[in-house]
């Protein structure tokens, strides 16, 4: 078994998914990204809580499923979730990356609609 192999046989699966679909994200050239394509925000497999658990997502536009994203959902739910933009995926730092570009076309907010420095 080859060194790769053995550390991913160490991961959970949703270690390994948020690894590749890293890699992915890191080969593709965000200045490209169309943010105004239909995209798909797919929840975490996360066995351990149940109350506060997120189902697939489609949206109309990415800039919206990258903003409900960044915004609305709790930390531990994004950490697992991706995001599908034309058949290509983005983990939680990818999701953060296009979020955070010069690019992204939306007003930012902070998390759960707080606008940074407003003090509420």
């Amino acid at each position: 078994m080859t060194r790769a192999a053995t550390a991913e046989a160490k991961m959970s699966a949703d270690e390994i998914s948020a690894a590749r679909t890293s890699a992915e994200h890191n080969s593709f050239d965000t200045a490209s990204f169309d943010y105004s394509i239909a995209a798909e925000l797919f929840p975490t497999r996360s066995r351990q809580s149940r109350r506060s658990v997120m189902k697939y997502r489609r949206f109309a536009r990415a800039a919206d499923a990258i903003r409900f994203a960044v915004e609305e959902l709790p930390s531990e739910l994004l950490l697992g979730a991706y995001l599908e933009v034309d058949e290509k995926r983005f983990g939680s730092d990818g999701i953060r990356h296009l979020y955070e570009s010069a690019r992204y076309p939306l007003a930012r907010r902070g998390k759960r609609g707080r606008r940074p420095g407003c003090g509420n």
